[in-house]
């Protein structure tokens, strides 16, 4: 998987490579989605996590602070002592079931004293890094790549929270690429921040994603007027979002898909086949081989996670793919129903994709946009014909951000979305 061009998180990826370049290397052309960008790392002896003081935890619904404790490797590596950071558990809400949930993740914030009003915040929604309970960045050393991200962000003034989603970090199933369900754990995580760090945390508030990420913070944005009830949100950036990806199983039927795409299909499968274990089967869904690998490809600790690209150089596309007709209808109508846009903005929303995605087909993201568009709304739409999947520029996609902070109006691309082809 190639490092990003430019933006922050490539300073993430400049030190991964320092230190595990021949690893990343290995993995990088056949991992796919799946794997993070940055070959996690896990968290090394400095000293026990200690119980944040002064924390709100009054029972106040969604976002409710469950714990919320000191992050001491990060403290003293990837951040430095003038960042306050902290491993949370928080409540919110699935958004199937509208049940609620235990999610983790972590919140960060300057150590100086906060503006009048409190800091401004980033909701950051991170790109797939797995599906399993140990997967959730709080739990690795560097954030599973976005340290680097988190600091420039603190350092120009915003505090930042930092979801895990549902099922990653915590119990429970992640429901990969049910953008509603991480949408309201990216609004949840907000409420969090300001329960943990009382009097210091403003209720205004941005979110900002890439891929799966890219999807929750327009969901975020989707669910805010009606969900995030006593928050203030400026805007929302989707980077190369997985908004609608129902056209993977088809593809996949077809014999269509690109090199990076059989092991999102399987991710999927995975997870849906423990959040709908009557509707989805894993068997319906892979041979004998790929079922000889099933389990070591969704890893996100231990050595199958280094080996996940040995794995799957074993496995051919029809390895992991539907094996009827009704199988493949059955998760094309799940996939429907989690796919955005499901209702109209609340705030302003930036767009960015490239027509060489490899990941996310660009049509996908057009046919999202143009039922988004219909739906009403503010969106500001940055296509690029040449672009993968990580080749936009993050600082583009911050300033949009800033200047939706600094109340300036956002450009509306609907009207001219032709010019915006897919």
């Amino acid at each position: 998987m190639k490092a990003f061009r430019r933006g922050l998180w490539a300073i993430a990826a400049v030190v991964a490579l320092v230190l595990q370049l021949a690893v990343l290397n290995w993995l990088s052309p056949v991992v796919g989605l799946l794997a993070p960008l940055v070959p996690r790392t896990f968290a090394v002896a400095a000293g026990a996590p200690r119980p944040i003081e002064n924390i709100d935890i009054t029972d106040s619904g969604p976002g409710t602070l469950l714990s919320a404790t000191t992050m001491p490797t990060l403290d003293r590596g990837y951040l430095g002592a003038d960042i306050r950071a902290a491993r949370i558990f928080y409540r919110s809400t699935d958004g199937d079931s509208n049940k609620f949930t235990a999610v983790s993740g972590s919140v960060f914030l300057p150590v100086v004293r906060p503006p009048d009003g409190g800091w401004p915040v980033v909701a950051l929604g991170h790109g797939t890094v797995g599906i399993n309970n140990d997967c959730g960045p709080s739990s690795s050393e560097n954030l599973d790549g976005m340290a680097p991200s988190v600091r420039w962000l603190v350092e120009h003034g915003y505090a930042v929270a930092v979801t895990d989603y549902q099922g990653l970090g915590s119990k429970g199933i992640h429901p990969y690429l049910d953008a509603r369900t991480a949408g309201r754990n990216m609004i949840d995580s907000v409420r969090a921040l300001r329960h943990t760090f009382p009097g210091a945390i403003s209720d205004r508030w941005a979110a900002l994603g890439h891929s799966q990420g890219g999807a929750a913070a327009w969901a975020a944005d989707e669910q805010a007027a009606i969900y995030g009830v006593g928050l203030h949100l400026v805007g929302a950036v989707a980077m190369a979002p997985a908004a609608d990806v129902a056209g993977i199983v088809d593809k996949a039927v077809e014999g269509r898909l690109t090199p990076d795409q059989p092991l999102t299909l399987q991710a999927i499968v995975d997870s849906m086949s423990r959040t709908h274990p009557e509707l989805i089967r894993r068997e319906d869904f892979s041979t004998p081989a790929g079922r000889a690998h099933w389990d070591k490809l969704s890893a996100c600790s231990g050595l199958d996670l280094y080996l996940r690209g040995f794995y799957a150089n074993e496995l051919t596309p029809k390895d992991l793919a539907p094996q009827s007709q009704q199988a493949a209808d059955q998760l094309r109508a799940l996939l429907q129903a989690w796919a955005l846009p499901q209702r109209p903005l609340s705030a302003p929303l930036s767009v960015w994709y490239g027509g060489a995605d490899t990941f996310v087909d660009p049509h996908w993201t057009a046919r999202a946009i143009r039922a988004a568009c219909k739906l009403g709304g503010i969106i500001s739409i940055e296509y690029e014909p040449t672009k993968g999947h990580e080749d936009f520029d993050l600082m583009t996609q911050a300033n949009w951000m800033i200047d939706r902070f600094a109340g300036k109006p956002a450009q509306n691309d609907c009207g001219n979305y032709d010019a915006f082809p897919s």
